[in-house]
């Protein structure tokens, strides 16, 4: 039997304990109804200019008026996005650095880089999604390809003979086209470009006969009549062109290859700061004026929960990550 002394030292240890606890989520609960009370770094892993940088400071602008405190963004672009993931992913976790996700860099380049230097289900908290973008089938309006199906007849017929246009080896763009190619079992000659540029000069031109492409660019092509959708990669059809069909309504079930962008922080950041942010990310998608700005560049807002945000990263990183070993491709 234990004496009293033994028994009212393991009381004060468990008082102890139940101190420190209680501390610890004061603290952390003081923390967050503070936050924020100095300026937030956003980093975005790309250069200016580009639709990573575009999304970050449509977000930044709203989230700095609802917040009370600047939102900076810091353009850190290198190796595919992933020095300013990487950088996001070793900042401190108290919602002072936030990193704007997409699929590059949490779906692709995980699996993609030898050596990433970030885990994105273990180094980051998401915060919630912020909009989709889908890609396109694309081809001349002469192209005796009117359909998916179409194409895929074609190449069933000629293996390696269709000329498919891309962006550079491990960019959405190219893993579409690869995703494509798997998924309807046929095997075309895929161009890596360089640029999204490059590529839809040549597809204009004849010298290839299909490209995936991001819309953006080539907006102004399909609405001219120079090019023609055949199909776009989201799971519905994007509002930007409704008449235009899915790849899995046009014969690929399931078929799915849009562009992700999201909200995220360093892992551990303190749950009432994610949920401050996300809320507030929420309602700034809500506005008229945001998701305006988003349609300006083809894309659809998509608001969501963490746990929400986090399933898809899961999801997709699954999907990518999958092609990417079969296909074995590696950058070092």
């Amino acid at each position: 039997m234990r004496t009293i002394a033994e028994r009212t030292a393991k009381s004060l240890l468990c008082g102890l304990a139940l101190l420190a606890c209680l501390g610890g989520a004061i603290s952390i609960s003081a923390q967050a109804q503070d936050y924020p009370n100095r300026p937030i770094t956003l980093i975005v892993p790309f250069p200016p200019g580009g639709g990573n940088d575009a999304m970050a400071r449509i977000i930044a602008d709203k989230l700095s008026a609802s917040l009370g405190q600047q939102i900076v963004v810091d353009n850190r672009g290198g190796a595919g996005g992933v020095i300013g993931s990487r950088a996001a992913a070793k900042a401190a976790p108290d919602g002072y650095t936030l990193l704007l996700g997409h699929t590059g860099t949490m779906g692709i380049n995980p699996s993609l880089y030898t050596n990433p230097g970030y885990d994105i289900r273990k180094d980051f908290a998401p915060i919630g999604l912020i909009a989709v973008m889908p890609m396109a089938f694309m081809t001349q309006p002469g192209s005796p390809y009117k359909t998916v199906a179409d194409l895929i007849a074609a190449a069933k017929k000629e293996p390696g003979k269709i000329n498919v246009g891309s962006s550079p080896k491990g960019t959405g763009s190219h893993l579409c086209a690869e995703l494509f190619m798997a998924s309807a079992g046929v095997n075309m000659n895929l161009i890596p470009y360089k640029g999204t540029a490059q590529s839809l000069t040549d597809l204009v031109g004849g010298h290839v006969a299909v490209a995936c492409n991001i819309i953006p660019p080539a907006f102004g092509n399909l609405k001219g009549g120079t090019l023609r959708a055949l199909a776009v990669t989201s799971a519905k059809r994007s509002s930007h062109l409704p008449d235009v069909p899915t790849v899995a309504e046009s014969g690929l079930p399931g078929f799915e290859a849009d562009l992700y962008y999201g909200l995220l922080a360093p892992a551990g950041t303190p749950r009432p700061i994610i949920d401050r942010l996300n809320k507030e990310l929420r309602a700034a998608l809500a506005q008229p004026d945001v998701q305006a700005r988003i349609a300006n560049d083809a894309a659809e807002p998509m608001s969501s929960t963490p746990e929400e945000h986090g399933a898809l990263l899961d999801r997709d990183e699954t999907k990518w990550s999958t092609l990417i070993r079969k296909l074995n491709l590696k950058i070092d």
